[in-house]
């Protein structure tokens, strides 16, 4: 299985989902489309890892909801164990600041601006699920052993980085103003 598997797998541990609300959940921590999604989920039901409930819908065809076997649950606490690998940084912006010396000011903080603004939405969207998540668990997702745990200090980490990296491009832009 590859890691999407085992992301999957966690995401139904704690709630069992169809295919669309695990891609909803798995947006703002891994990049995976509905392409990869469902035939991983049909593989890994084959597999006995997942099974399924079929839900009757009106208008739209019938939603499959899955929940974890204890194939998937040893699976999962299995891969807990192992060692990590290196993370992978993939960011065009990254390539292109590397080469901002041949553009004009003016094309180069054009991408700052847009990052910002992307960064914008994204702290906006990370500090509204860490609210609702506080106010889903009572105020007290920080105890390990709770099942928000893992969720609450991803949603503290992407609150983080997205404030960096706000700090960043604002900085960028602050020495590209100063050269007009």
């Amino acid at each position: 299985m590859n890691t999407l598997a085992y992301g999957l797998l966690g995401l139904v541990a704690r709630t069992p989902s169809s295919g669309y609300d695990l891609m909803l959940q798995l947006q703002p921590f891994w990049q995976a489309k509905h392409s990869q999604i469902y035939p991983l989920l049909a593989k890994m039901e084959q597999e006995g890892y997942l099974e399924f409930t079929r839900v009757p819908q009106t208008d739209r065809p019938d939603k499959k909801v899955y929940s974890i076997t204890e194939k998937g649950r040893t699976a999962l606490r299995e891969w807990l164990t192992q060692s990590t690998s290196e993370p992978v940084l993939r960011d065009e912006l990254f390539l292109k600041t590397y080469c901002l010396w041949l553009t004009d000011r003016n094309t180069a903080r054009k991408l700052f601006e847009e990052r910002e603004a992307h960064c914008l939405e994204q702290l906006n969207m990370y500090e509204t699920f860490l609210e609702e998540l506080k106010l889903a668990c009572d105020s007290t997702p920080q105890d390990h052993g709770s099942p928000y745990f893992g969720e609450y200090i991803l949603l503290s980490r992407g609150v983080s980085s997205m404030r960096e990296e706000l700090n960043w491009c604002r900085w960028v832009m602050e020495l590209l103003d100063q050269q007009a």
